[in-house]
């Protein structure tokens, strides 16, 4: 019964991450977490509620995270394999927040309405060490499943992703403890308040004359790698079509461009060529760091924007990498390991000093976010420098088929948190124009070749999360908290 209960931990997290794009199965996460709880109220120890979170958040993230598995088929220094291995290793080391929070619940908690409440404000506490520790890796917050139901998402504009994420578990909580109807009305009041925001709200202002294209090759990693100079090709024709539409600017994906533009006159002169007076064209690729000898000594990922005269208007670095992808840590350890990057290359890359705002002429102060940086909420813009727009580029080739539709889902909080329209390119998908509530204006399928027009959103005003980050978030906790307290000392109140 003790292993068959632990079993039944992993398979409730797993059936949770089905509330993730591309399944948005959004009610199974709300069944399955409130299984959790029911579960982890019937722990006999500390310990025993300490396993149930860890087996919980193993299942969890073993579905949520599988798209790292195929980032490991594009490479060659490593085994395939070892791509699931790291999937697991990656869960089973996350899957100590839930634990954490677990066994804080089970401690701190005397009744299951009083350790729901404790599990939920503990889980947005680890959700939020989650994107700071360890370098950070915070996919997937699980309150991203209310995009499915965007009046609830709309609350990230108050208390940002990990505020939803606490929702889940607050409605978890009431669903634990039916048929009893007290439970339900803290849940109730919180949606009635979300309710409220959404019907008091301003309209949207209307959109920018700024005609945007941004090109979706469907070029996938393999191809990539194979040939430099058909991809080039590919984008050159269709970005002639775009700007031949009328696109005041273009956009490649991250790591679009294989040549290095600001060393090769000739690509930089013929792109140069491409672009009509006042137009734009933005692409990533890379920027190459040499020494005083001019020896190659490191690489920024980066972006840049080039106008018709081949000067490059504003240039972007990244500035949150990817461990064992952009770079290796502890290099002299792991080499002889036989560990590798997974990004082909001997540079290891470097990172940039942050958000940062670009002012490029005839466009709205723009901020810009390269892969996956833009998965981590009130670390995406320079607060004191806010821009009107967030560009986000990726290359989601390596991602497999889960991957690309949650990382578009989490380019959407971000625009509903800061109260700003996202643009977003990858040369697989999904690519597409975010509005600054979150809606999505146009789009590409994942894997399908094309071009997305549209024009660019206009912002809205700096949201309580812009302008507060997790201070909101953390308010929020800190009364979820008190309820529990209050929970516990069995005073006649509505969660009880």
């Amino acid at each position: 019964m003790k292993s068959g209960a632990l079993v039944l931990a992993a398979m409730l997290g797993a059936l949770a991450a089905s509330g993730f794009t591309p399944y948005a199965l959004w009610p199974l996460t709300l069944a399955a977490a409130a299984g959790f709880l029911w579960l982890l109220d019937r722990a006999v120890t500390g310990r025993r509620a300490f396993g149930f979170g860890w087996w919980f958040g193993v299942g969890h993230f073993v579905l949520s995270f599988n798209w790292i598995a195929t980032a490991f088929t594009y490479q060659a220094a490593m085994p395939p394999a070892l791509g699931w291995l790291a999937v697991v290793g990656v869960a089973a080391l996350m899957a100590l927040y839930p634990a954490l929070s677990a066994w804080g619940a089970w401690r701190l908690g005397r009744t299951l309405a009083s350790r729901a409440l404790w599990f939920a404000a503990l889980w947005m506490l680890t959700e939020w060490l989650r994107g700071y520790l360890l370098s950070g890796f915070a996919w997937n917050p699980l309150g991203a499943i209310w995009l499915a139901l965007p009046p609830i998402a709309s609350a990230a504009a108050y208390v940002g992703a990990i505020g939803l994420s606490g929702l889940v578990w607050v409605i978890a909580g009431a669903l634990a403890q039916l048929p009893r109807w007290r439970p339900l009305l803290l849940p109730a009041l919180l949606l009635a308040a979300i309710a409220a925001t959404v019907f008091l709200r301003a309209p949207l202002a209307a959109p920018t004359a700024i005609h945007l294209a941004l090109i979706q090759p469907n070029i996938g990693q393999g191809r990539r790698d194979a040939d430099p100079n058909a991809n080039f090709a590919h984008y050159i024709a269709l970005s002639k079509q775009a700007f031949a539409d009328g696109a005041k600017i273009v956009i490649w994906p991250e790591g679009a461009l294989q040549f290095t533009l600001e060393e090769d006159q000739s690509v930089r002169d013929y792109l140069a060529s491409l672009i009509p007076p006042g137009g734009t064209l933005m692409f990533g690729g890379d920027h190459i760091e040499r020494d005083a000898t001019g020896e190659a000594v490191g690489a920024r990922n980066s972006l840049f924007a080039l106008d018709a005269q081949g000067v490059i208007l504003g240039r972007y670095d990244k500035a949150h990498l990817v461990p064992l992808g952009e770079y290796l840590p502890f290099r002299p350890l792991m080499t002889p390991l036989g560990l590798a990057r997974i990004v082909p290359g001997t540079l290891d890359f470097w990172d940039g000093p942050g958000p940062r705002t670009l002012h490029l002429p005839g466009l709205p102060p723009m901020g810009v976010q390269i892969c996956y940086e833009i998965i981590f909420p009130a670390q995406v813009i320079d607060a004191a420098d806010r821009p009107a727009w967030l560009l986000t580029i990726s290359n989601d080739a390596w991602f497999g088929a889960d991957g690309p539709p949650q990382h578009f889902a989490q380019a959407r909080l971000r625009a509903i948190e800061e109260g700003l329209p996202v643009v977003r390119a990858t040369p697989t998908g999904i690519s597409g124009i975010i509005d600054a509530r979150g809606g999505v204006v146009a789009a590409l399928p994942h894997l399908t070749e094309g071009v997305v027009e549209g024009v660019l959103p206009a912002p809205l005003p700096a949201t309580p999360f812009a302008r507060l980050g997790h201070l909101t978030t953390l308010l929020f906790g800190l009364l979820l908290v008190a309820l529990a307290i209050i929970d516990a000392r069995r005073k006649p109140m509505f969660i009880i």
